[in-house]
């Protein structure tokens, strides 16, 4: 009889960053499958349990894998980093299991952009977006035309996945975008590694973020027109009347 796959967003990092919910799924799972890289930041806490893993751009697999244990009778969790369904396996599992009549909850976590708002300050307390400068699975074409469509609309923009070996220029290219209709002035925030040993958080601005180096563990915060700095923290007003 066919188990039960939880798929998991374990938040940044941190055991502490954890929800209760995806820790409790854990807890139940008889197998834990994920990128590598996610697992050793579980295993120490569930060391008992069954663990499936492969490596980045393997993630149809790891969900077959998934949904084969589970019909093998076994409860699996899939994880993800932060939250399972932003940039995460939700959507991809859910594609998988198609008509296989298996059993699917998604726990959710504490995504990138609000755990690394937080170390900043208040960068996202009005209209933001989220948008990925990876362009494994998207076309860079498209990514272009959603930066410039949210810069011009004036969203706090966070940017998920700001440059890798190959991709070393897209974030100077994602500023150019924005910088046509925002000031070079505009407070932008750098977070690395969210959660994890090294955690940093730096704020700049958007005419200077454009020389900083983002990897994959980096996640940019670009604030909107309205967007200041107080007391060294990143705040974007909502609206309220101080007076």
């Amino acid at each position: 009889m066919a188990q039960k796959i939880y798929v998991v967003g374990i938040g940044p990092g941190a055991a502490e960053d954890m929800t209760g919910r995806a820790a409790a799924a854990l807890s139940a799972s008889d197998v834990i499958a994920g990128y590598q890289t996610y697992i050793d930041l579980v295993r120490p806490a569930y060391p008992d349990k069954e663990y499936i893993s492969n490596g980045m751009t393997k993630e149809v697999d790891r969900c077959r894998l998934a949904l084969e244990t589970a019909k093998g009778g076994k409860t699996v969790a899939l994880i993800s980093s932060g939250d399972a369904g932003v940039y995460g396996m939700a959507g991809l599992m859910y594609q998988v299991a198609t008509g296989s009549g298996g059993e699917i909850e998604v726990v959710a976590g504490i995504t990138a952009a609000c755990s690394g708002a937080a170390l900043l300050g208040a960068p996202l307390v009005h209209d933001f977006c989220l948008i990925s400068l990876s362009d494994l699975l998207t076309p860079w074409e498209a990514i272009e035309k959603r930066l410039d469509r949210a810069a011009d609309a004036d969203f706090v923009i966070v940017l998920y996945n700001p440059g890798s070996h190959k991709r070393a220029d897209y974030l100077q290219k994602a500023c150019e975008i924005i910088g046509k209709y925002r000031a070079a002035a505009t407070p932008a925030g750098l977070v690395r590694n969210i959660g994890r040993d090294g955690s940093t958080a730096e704020i700049t601005t958007l005419g200077d973020l454009a020389g900083c180096q983002a990897d994959m563990l980096t996640t940019v915060f670009i604030g909107n027109s309205q967007t200041e700095v107080i007391d060294g923290r990143m705040v974007t007003p909502r609206g309220y009347r101080l007076v």
